[in-house]
């Protein structure tokens, strides 16, 4: 049997862009609806046209992507009230746009109604069926309805709000969307509002559109869909205004995968966490850690009791395959750990762990480190030279000898613009190196003092690149005396690893992490020839 398809509408480009500290680009909004296309959405909401130049220019350059499935929405509201259609200015810039799709909101609530348009409700109903049936007759293509407030306008007058959407269907709308704007509604409300309306309108081809104020956006859209729509509006990675749309990550695999609905073609689900990263990037933010199914958190195991079930039956502590929707199970190394952790993560790089009683031996060390103050939870690095030295697979490739910082006094040398000076003795072999250089900053300054002093002998080292940096304060009580922890992060041959230090001062323990990183990376080198 033919599965039920359920359509995607996403208004990243334009709800989501309402979001606080959200601010896309024309480019980034082109980049995202190439990207939507090949996941596979049915709609994407450009903007509004009239708003803002960006918006218009969108609907421009639009026009001159190649978009196998994708349809571009045009977005807009009603009419005003002093004017017809045809005179007004924002509908005809929406006809001017010559979308694909134009979407336009109206009010359902009467609260609205008499205090934020001051019109009659006869009047508003008036405008909601004039506006539709004008962009219907003018473009000839679909005109969905945004039912703004609806559930609210719902429980505080049901045939007003009836009215609504009915004078929507009869100016010709395709999809009538009822909205949940304010995000407050529950997933009892939505089911008997649908309800409602299918009993009154049961031709109507309904869509819903929630905000996530009381974090019930995703419950709210899966029940609409239950009770009969159709059509799904969000966003990705649920950016918007205030709390955010539905996140559309989470949406598209509990339909597709748990309730056995059509979102996207089968082949496409895989890429939907490739989709969130790129959004996220575009937004230049990090996303959460525990974003559901997407989340680099998702499928992370911690506890020794967890791996270890999970090792013999993945459904113990999984919902879900990981690569169905393109993540991957991620093994995580720290005093919880047990010995299953550590044959789970290290299977392939390791095999003599499976028979050794150095697992016993690791474990004891990394417990004791985080109890001073280390994290290997994203050290790789730092927990692969705890591994190599128990199992015999250490070899020291240089020994540094000592570290120098040196920075001007204010004032002095003021053609320096804040450059630091580091200089660095390092042992290899019989031979020792001794070099000085600058940087940004005391720890850019020792990384490029370290890298000078072994690129000679190591020319692989030019491609060890530094991405990150942060410090974190481990024992806060201890005031000023306090230990901090310095976590880096490295790119190296296309992999991403983290090395940790820690030490009262933060210069001792941002260069035992930069030592560790170029110990890794040689020794990841040394292994790979």
């Amino acid at each position: 049997m033919a599965r039920k398809k359920i359509e995607i509408y996403d208004t990243t480009l334009r709800d989501g862009n309402q979001g606080e500290g959200v601010t896309l680009s024309l480019g980034d909004k082109l980049d995202i609806t190439l990207a939507l296309d090949a996941l596979g959405v049915d709609f994407v909401e450009g903007g509004w046209p009239g708003s803002n130049p960006k918006d218009d220019e969108f609907f421009v350059r639009a026009k001159e992507l190649e978009l196998s499935h994708l349809k571009v929405s045009a977005f807009g509201s009603t009419h005003r009230a002093d004017v017809e259609p045809d005179d007004d200015f924002f509908l005809n810039k929406l006809v001017e746009a010559k979308a694909d799709i134009i979407c336009i909101f109206g009010k359902s609530w009467d609260l609205h109604v008499e205090q934020a348009l001051r019109i009659t409700p006869d009047r508003n109903l008036e405008m909601i069926r004039n506006s539709v049936r004008f962009l219907a007759d003018v473009t000839g293509n679909p005109v969905f309805y945004d039912a703004e407030h609806f559930f609210d306008g719902f429980k505080s007058d049901p045939g007003y709000a009836l009215a609504s959407i009915t004078a929507a269907l009869e100016g010709g709308a395709n999809r009538l969307i009822l909205c949940d704007t304010n995000g407050g509604v529950m997933p009892h409300e939505v089911a008997e509002a649908i309800r409602e309306v299918r009993r009154e309108l049961p031709g109507a081809k309904l869509g819903i559109h929630v905000h996530n104020d009381g974090g019930l956006a995703v419950a709210n859209t899966l029940r609409a869909v239950e009770e009969g729509a159709i059509q799904v509006h969000g966003t990705i990675n649920g950016i918007g205004e205030r709390c955010g749309n539905v996140d559309l990550t989470s949406i598209l695999p509990n339909l597709q995968l748990k309730m056995g609905y059509e979102c996207l073609p089968e082949d496409r689900l895989s890429s939907l966490t490739t989709s969130s990263k790129k959004v996220w990037e575009y937004l230049g933010m990090p996303g959460p850690l525990g974003q559901p199914f997407v989340g680099p958190s998702a499928f992370a195991h911690k506890g020794g009791v967890h791996v270890s079930a999970v090792q013999r039956n993945p459904e113990t502590y999984e919902h879900i395959d990981p690569a169905l929707v393109g993540n991957s199970r991620k093994i995580l190394i720290s005093e919880l750990a047990g010995g299953s952790n550590l044959k789970a993560k290290l299977a392939n790089r390791y095999p003599e762990l499976e028979d050794s009683s150095a697992t016993r031996a690791i474990l004891d060390e990394i417990q004791d480190k985080e109890h001073a103050g280390y994290s290997f939870e994203n050290a790789d690095g730092s927990f692969d030279l705890v591994v190599r030295r128990h199992v015999g697979r250490l070899r020291t490739l240089f020994d540094p000898v000592y570290y120098r910082i040196y920075s001007p006094s204010y004032g002095e040398h003021s053609d320096t613009d804040g450059l630091i000076e580091a200089s660095v003795k390092v042992q290899i072999g019989e031979s020792t190196q001794l070099c000085a250089s600058e940087g940004n900053g005391p720890v850019d300054a020792l990384n490029h003092a370290l890298r000078e002093a072994l690129v000679e002998k190591f020319p692989i080292v030019e491609e060890l690149h530094l991405t990150d940096y942060s410090v974190k304060v481990v024992n806060s009580t201890e005031e000023t005396g306090a230990k901090v922890r310095v976590f880096l992060e490295h790119s190296f041959h296309g992999e991403i690893f983290g090395t940790v230090g820690v030490n009262v001062d933060i210069i001792k323990a941002s260069w035992n992490a930069l030592v560790e990183a170029y110990h890794y990376a040689l020794l990841m080198d040394s292994d790979l020839r």
